[in-house]
């Protein structure tokens, strides 16, 4: 079996973000660079969604951008702009493409669909493939999309609808999402923040169906599209290994009040690639303490209060968009971490720190 300098075990977006960034930085002239990954084919298959604060290396592979967003509930309606920080979306299909044309440059370079037809024990490894047990335990945001396709102009493609939370809730937190990419064209999803055991919730068609049908009272369309996920809001345990760093959502790169993983995967890509002479010395890159915190208490309010949280995300989004979107994009100072945190009911979150 060949030896490799490095390998990335899992050629799904945190592997090839890394793959591509040590590419374009020269990081892999003279060494060589084994990804294992099981898929026979890349072809789009999720869709990435994120504030822009910071630059990312996929601009060309953005599908839309939008300066402004809705949040909805039952009787409400908020409307923000987020000129300063625009809302993109990454087409995962044209990302694969571009990775996998670049990285096609490099000899050195070697996709294996299997772990097994390689040596570790010489490599040094980045390991993008979390381990979790599904039980009853934690909360998981799971969701579905569509992107439909309608014979006439139907949706304002300026405005996306982030949170529409006038829909069932069947005890949980479920809200709906749009992103017009189009007048005639646009991705509707489904999404729960609960237990991922909870069936009930899973019947993900019916459910999206009765929205587009009978709440945007849309009848003529076809279904261009679908993809499903789920995104743990909780970190993996990961044991330390000198010869092995994890990366993407078993790296911790997942915002858990959020879900929001890929510019994160894009920072740690680059810290990789500046420390790549040294990593196995390298301290451990990782989301702000801080955050880690707010976000478990966060997380404990949304499961002790599933009802309230509508009202919560609302409140949230009172006052300036551009000081929420950088407390949820980790770019946040104190006092905007202090003007987010007194906008919150007070006494169930004081309650839920002591949990």
């Amino acid at each position: 079996m060949k030896d490799f300098d490095y390998i990335i075990i899992g050629g799904g977006c945190a592997g090839l973000s890394l793959a591509y960034e040590l590419q374009i930085n020269k990081k892999l002239e003279n060494k060589t660079l084994a990804i294992i990954e099981p898929r026979p084919e890349y072809k789009k298959d999720k869709t990435w969604s994120f504030w822009k604060v910071t630059p990312h290396n996929f601009d060309d592979c953005v599908k839309k951008s939008w300066k402004n967003f809705s949040i909805h509930l039952p009787g409400k309606t908020k409307f923000l702009k987020c000129d300063n920080y625009p809302y993109q979306t990454v087409d995962s299909g044209l990302f694969y493409q571009k990775i996998n044309s670049k990285l096609k440059e490099n000899k050195n370079v070697i996709f294996f669909k299997d772990i097994n037809e390689i040596n570790l024990k010489n490599s040094f490894i980045f390991n993008s493939v979390p381990s979790f047990k599904i039980d009853n335990k934690y909360l998981w945001q799971h969701f579905c999309g569509i992107e439909i396709e309608t014979k006439n102009n139907f949706f304002d493609d300026e405005i996306i609808n982030l949170m529409d939370f006038d829909c069932e809730q069947r005890g949980s937190v479920h809200f709906f999402y749009t992103l017009p990419y189009s007048k005639n064209k646009a991705l509707i999803e489904t999404t729960w923040l609960s237990k991922m055991k909870d069936n009930s919730q899973k019947d993900y068609d019916n459910q999206i169906k009765d929205y587009i049908e009978n709440h945007l009272n849309l009848k003529d369309y076809k279904i261009t599209y679908k993809e499903t996920g789920a995104i743990p809001l909780f970190y993996p345990i990961n044991i330390s290994e000198k010869n092995k760093i994890n990366i993407g959502t078993a790296g911790g790169m997942t915002r858990l009040s959020t879900g929001y993983t890929f510019l994160n995967i894009q920072e740690h890509s680059k810290y990789i690639c500046n420390n790549i002479e040294n990593i196995s010395k390298t301290k451990i890159f990782e989301i702000n303490k801080k955050y880690q915190f707010l976000d478990k208490i966060f997380l404990r309010v949304l499961e002790k209060h599933p009802e309230k949280m509508p009202n919560i995300f609302l409140k949230m989004f009172q006052g300036s968009s551009k000081t929420v979107i950088k407390f949820l994009s980790n770019k946040s100072n104190f006092f905007v971490d202090l003007f987010i945190i007194l906008k919150m009911p007070k006494w169930i979150f004081i309650k839920a720190l002591f949990r």
